[in-house]
Parts: structure tokens; sequence; C-alpha cells
């Protein structure tokens, strides 16, 4: 039996050997001088994988009713963010942050606003599923419900098998994370006019003053860096003390990570708490001694930060069909 079990064991690991061995390298469509992101070394990219964790990422199967995906508050035309202040969970419960834009998230860490712990996708995808402050998804104490919802899928047990050969195509909640991570690392957007070049002269003095009055935290190709601050005179709330909720510290009250303005005209309102109803407030907030025209240029900057291709890219958006039939 002991020596049954060892050969088993053996067996999965030379499997896993060689498709690690023939799997082809990941493609990155990327900009001369942009770096491919950081990959966990335990969830190597693959098409398979991508594919399965992009029919993830819409599937309300993860929440509690059936009703919420990843996709229901990150929406493809609004950059991967949506446009409310927050949204709401599946039990009703206000939602206490802005939805984040996606674009280019492979390369974030942190990942979220106020926690400086949350460093991978992997990892991330537990807090909207199984978060309880606030509920989102609902399945706080259900992991294994997920795994039996998907399992009576026969194409997901396929698109599973496909994805994880070194597993045999288990099914659980930690492919289904790395499938999720999988997919949303292809979330790349450098297709802006910004990127190409081809500013208009309204847009280029708009990047001008935004070099001279933003460009301290709003920095590197992702115009965040990724830093958390405070913005004076607006003071943390109650019931959202910021990064001082997970560090325990008093200096950092109201302090929240840098957002990225990847796609930021598609991403209102704007906040941690979504606020800031339009670019112009958003702007006004940060106290910036700027005249109307140069808040005119500047949003024209930050209009040109539109990334078309993005939000319209077949292959980020919902999937039609799986296992070569429509679903």
């Amino acid at each position: 039996m002991r020596l049954g079990l060892l050969a088993s064991g053996l067996g999965l690991v030379l499997a896993s050997a060689i498709a690690g061995a023939h799997a082809p390298a990941w493609r990155w469509p990327l900009p001369q001088g942009v770096p491919p992101p950081t990959v966990p070394a335990d969830n190597p990219m693959s098409a398979a994988k991508v594919e399965l964790g992009r029919r993830l990422f819409y599937d309300a199967d993860l929440s509690a009713d059936g009703t919420m995906s990843c996709a229901t508050c990150h929406e493809q035309h609004h950059a991967f963010a949506e446009g409310n202040a927050t949204h709401p969970g599946v039990t009703g419960e206000t939602g206490r942050r802005n939805v984040p834009g996606l674009a280019n998230v492979a390369w974030f860490t942190p990942l979220t606003f106020a926690d400086p712990g949350l460093v991978s996708l992997e990892a991330q995808a537990a807090v909207p599923v199984f978060g309880a402050h606030p509920v989102e998804m609902g399945m706080a104490g259900r992991e294994g419900e997920i795994a039996a919802r998907l399992g009576k899928d026969e194409c997901y047990r396929t698109m599973f098998r496909k994805a994880f050969p070194e597993t045999r195509g288990r099914i659980d909640f930690t492919a289904v994370a790395k499938a999720l991570g999988g997919f949303e690392r292809t979330l790349v957007s450098y297709g802006s006019d910004f990127d190409r070049n081809k500013l208009s002269t309204q847009a280029r003095a708009g990047q001008a003053a935004f070099q001279r009055d933003c460009a301290g935290c709003h920095t590197g190709p992702n115009f965040t860096d990724l830093a958390f601050h405070r913005l004076e005179p607006i003071a943390p709330t109650a019931s959202d003390p910021g990064l001082s909720e997970k560090t325990g510290k008093a200096s950092d009250l109201g302090r929240f990570r840098t957002p990225s303005l990847r796609n930021v005209a598609l991403t209102a309102p704007y906040w941690h708490d979504g606020s800031a109803r339009t670019l112009a407030e958003a702007i006004d907030r940060h106290r910036l001694n700027v005249t109307a025209n140069d808040r005119a240029q500047l949003i024209a900057f930050l209009d040109a930060l539109t990334d078309e291709d993005f939000v319209t890219r077949e292959s980020l958006g919902l999937p039609m069909t799986a296992c070569g039939r429509k679903l």
C-alpha cells in the first residue's frame, strides 16, 4: 500500500515536471521598457489557466446567492472599476470603499487601499469571497461549497484538469484563486494616447502641470508610488480609519494607498470612498494652486490615459463559450 502511494506521488511529481518542461513561456504584450510582472513560482502562467480564470471572474457561483461575480464590481467598460461610490454585498451591507480599477494590477503591491499585507492576487481573491468586513460575496465558512458547485459542471472539470495537470485538476479555492490571479495578470493596459505619444496640445500642457503638481505621488508607468498618504485637511472617519486599522498606529490614521491613474477618466467616482464625483472635484481636493485653465489642461492629460482597446478587448470580456459550447 505504501509503495503504491509512493509510486502515485512520484508519478504526479514526474507528470508535473514534464508538463512544466514543455509548457511554452508566457508572452507578455508589453511596450519597450516595461518589464514583465513578477509571477509566483507556484502559479506559472498558462493559456489554460487564464481561460479558466476568465470564466471564474465572470461566474456568480462564487457568491452565496449566485448574484455576484468579480465582474459585478469590476466592469470592463469602467476599466474594471464601476460607477458607484461603493457596492453593496450579497446581504445588502453597504460597501466600505470605492472599487478600484484593475489595469496593470499585476505590477501592484500592495494591492488595496489600506492593507499593506495584501501583496498577491491569489491572497486578495479571498477577501471579496470570504471577507466579513464588509460582507461582499458572502462565502465565509462555505469554501467546500464552491468546489461542489464548480465540480458539477463537466466543462469546469475539464478546464481545471487542463489548467492544473500537476493536481489532476483538483477543484478547490486554492486553484480558483490561482486561476483568477492568472487572468488578472492579463489585464494589461499600455495603449492610451499617452503611451502612443499622441497627446493633444492641451494634454501636453496638462502633462507639464501634472509633473509639477501631481507626480510626487502619481509616479512611474502606472502613475502611483504604491505608498500610503493622508491628504490634509481631510480627516479620517470613524468608520474607515485607513492604514491604522492594520498597523494600529495613530500616525497612520487616514492614510490610503495612492491609486493608479491608468484609465482614470473611466473609473469615477474617486477617492477611497467614492466621494469625489468628478475629476475636477478630485483635483480640487488636493488643494493645488491651479487656475480653471490649469484644471482643464490637467483633465485633458488624464483623459489621455484612457486605453480604448483595454475596455473593449474581447479576451478580457465576458466569455461566451467554454469547451466548445455556448455558456
